[in-house]
């Protein structure tokens, strides 16, 4: 019984903690930022296409819906898709990954909390091995990436990568937001890594 109580309120106080995670994040994302290139001054209004990789044109989807999410980040740094039929001036590469991390009980020596000593339940009362068990949620990392590209020479022009972590994968409606943040200070750079923070699309 001490054991299960124990585990109980162990199970409680992460479940607060995840609530209050969540609450804290409903209307913002903060993630980390890194820019790099040289973006020609006075440049602006340029047209667009999205660039597939070969393994992008294997899962078109995916592709479909990388390119979902990052258009509203594109638009709103001053990019235009090109008319069907055109030619862009600008090329586009999108990726993104979502990472699960699960926390090794041999991370941390002191995960396992056990000890030789005496113990108690009921009228009984001996010798045993007593143990806690410590609960770690699983953590997520997400990160996207963007390639601005010339579509003459095939130079480029700008990168830009962004991340966030949490307890839960929170794609696809976490990319949106992502690829914002990564565009949010374009054409300048700054710090790398830097914070940014973006609202959160309403549901």
């Amino acid at each position: 019984m001490p054991f299960i109580t124990h585990l109980t309120r162990r199970a409680a106080a992460l479940g607060a903690l995840l609530l209050a995670t969540g609450c804290t994040s409903l209307n913002q994302l903060s993630a980390d930022v890194s820019t790099y290139g040289q973006w020609p001054a006075g440049r602006s209004g340029a047209s667009y296409a999205f660039d597939h990789l070969p393994s992008q044109q294997a899962q078109p989807e995916l592709a479909q819906a990388l390119e979902r999410a990052a258009a509203p980040a594109l638009a709103q740094a001053g990019f235009r898709p090109v008319a069907v039929g055109g030619t862009p001036d600008l090329l586009v590469q999108l990726g993104a990954r979502v990472s699960r991390t699960e926390r090794s009980p041999w991370d941390d020596p002191m995960w396992w909390h056990g000890g030789f000593g005496v113990w108690r339940q009921g009228p009984w009362r001996g010798l045993g091995w007593g143990s806690t068990l410590r609960i770690e949620a699983p953590r997520y990392e997400r990160e996207v990436a963007l390639l601005i590209r010339e579509r003459s020479n095939g130079q480029p022009l700008f990168e830009a990568r962004a991340s966030s972590e949490g307890f839960s994968s929170g794609s696809p409606e976490l990319l949106a937001p992502l690829f914002a943040a990564a565009l949010a200070d374009f054409p300048r750079l700054g710090d790398n890594p830097r914070r940014v923070v973006v609202p959160l699309a309403a549901p």
